[in-house]
Parts: C-alpha cells; structure tokens; sequence
C-alpha cells in the first residue's frame, strides 16, 4: 500500500511539474535568492580546511537587473578593492591601480567561491532550462521528491556553462546543483541552506564541494539582504577608478 502512495504521490508531481513551465519554476527559485530587483546583500565567505574554519571575507554586493552588481570587499586583508559586473563585462578595480583589470566571471575569490558565485544571484534571466524529470533524491540525509532541470547559459560570459539544477517539486526551493565550465568538466556541487527546513523564505548560505579536495567546504552566507538602488555612476569603471574607497 506504502508503494502504491508513493508512486500516486510521485505522478501527482510529476503532473504539476508539467503544469508549471521551466521559467516560472526558475523564477519561483530566484526568489528564494533576492526578492528585491535592486538589493544590497551582506555576503559572507567562510573557508573550511577538515571542518575547521580557515579564512573568512566580507563583501556588501550591489544587484540590480540586466546582469549587473557592484561588489564591495570590506574585509581588511582586501580592503578598497571592488568588482564590477556589467553584463557579460568584469572588471576588478585595485586601489592603488589607475586602470580597471578584466577577468573572468571564475576567477577565484576565496576557496571554491569565485567572482560569478557572489556577484549573480539570478537563474531565471541567465539561463534557459529543460526539465529532465521528478526524482527521490537525498540531500542533508533526507529524502526529498525534485524536479531536476538543466540549464544551459544564455551568453558565453556566465560563470558557468551548465548547470544541473535540483528544485524542491513541492515549492521549487533549490536544493543542490552541479556546476559545469565550458569545457564539460564539473567544477563543483553547491548545496543550499533555508532558513526554516518546512516552510523556507530564503536561502541563507550555499556550501561549495570540490570533489577533487573534498577536506575544503566553501560555505556563502547570505547575511542579510536589504531593498537597495544605487547612483548610476556607481556602474561607471571610469567612476570608480578614481575613488580609492566607496563607503555606502
């Protein structure tokens, strides 16, 4: 009779997932993300080395629509450096530099956190995804009934080229996802946290696993997430060259 439950429990979602598209699903998880267009999110990355906290970094990331954010690091160890993201477009800003430096949405921060997983937040406007189907699969050691989706990048700027994204079917709250490069291979699995297992608002951190340094847990921790509109000149290089800090 359990089987028969479970089989009728997994049609029924399976069912609903086909009633609701790809993009509404990704726009229903973004949310749990930032539900604010514009928004300062107070982000915190935390490297682990065999469970024990190694390094820490603070950064206050400026979001708004059309792919673009403004990252502020406060810590003191990169204190007056900045990051600007203007589309497919970044630009790392040093302050003792005349000149903005280009890189590339995966280039490094801090353990397996790169530029691109702090300075985007959204699924929704920077992929188009394919449903693969409703399975059980176990996450935190419980077991949860997802829609799995692939995403794949719209422009050849994103941080990541694919990605293999796990909803919760009974709400669409993330639950892990695989991350690719351009070349195919895996970079990492990030797992995200709710702030209340039942009945989830936001997503409060995302851990990072690199399969090939498994002792190193990168954990993202979304500390708080406040509505925020900045000044136009804010997403100017040329503007923010010439200030050695930004205090906002």
């Amino acid at each position: 009779m359990r089987k028969i439950l479970a089989l009728l429990f997994a049609a029924g979602i399976a069912f609903s997932a086909q009633a609701e598209t790809v993009e509404q699903m990704l726009t229903k998880a973004d949310q749990y993300r930032s539900r604010e267009p514009y928004a300062k999110v107070t982000t915190v990355v935390k490297l682990y080395q065999n469970n024990e906290l190694d390094t820490t970094r603070l950064y206050d990331v400026y979001i708004r629509p059309m792919r673009e954010s403004l990252v502020l690091f406060k810590s003191k160890a990169e204190e007056g450096q900045k990051l600007l993201m203007l589309g497919d477009n970044y630009w790392l800003l040093m302050p003792q530099s005349r000149r903005p430096i280009r890189i590339t949405p995966i280039q490094k921060l801090l353990g397996n956190a790169s530029v691109g997983d702090i300075s985007t937040l959204n699924w929704s406007e920077h992929y188009q995804g394919t449903l693969q189907g409703t399975q059980d699969i176990v996450i935190q050691n419980k077991h949860v009934m997802a829609n799995h989706l692939e995403l794949t990048a719209k422009t050849a700027g994103e941080t990541y080229a694919k990605i293999q994204l796990w909803l919760d079917a009974t709400n669409d709250f993330p639950l892990k996802a695989d991350l690719y490069l351009l070349s195919q291979k895996m970079a990492k699995q990030a797992i995200f946290t709710a702030d209340n297992p039942l009945h989830p608002q936001k997503i409060v951190s995302m851990t990072l696993l690199d399969s090939i340094q498994p002792e190193k847990q990168t954990v993202i921790d979304y500390q708080n997430v406040v509505p925020w509109q900045l000044d136009e000149k804010y997403y100017n290089p040329a503007y923010l060259i010439q200030q050695p800090r930004v205090d906002l």
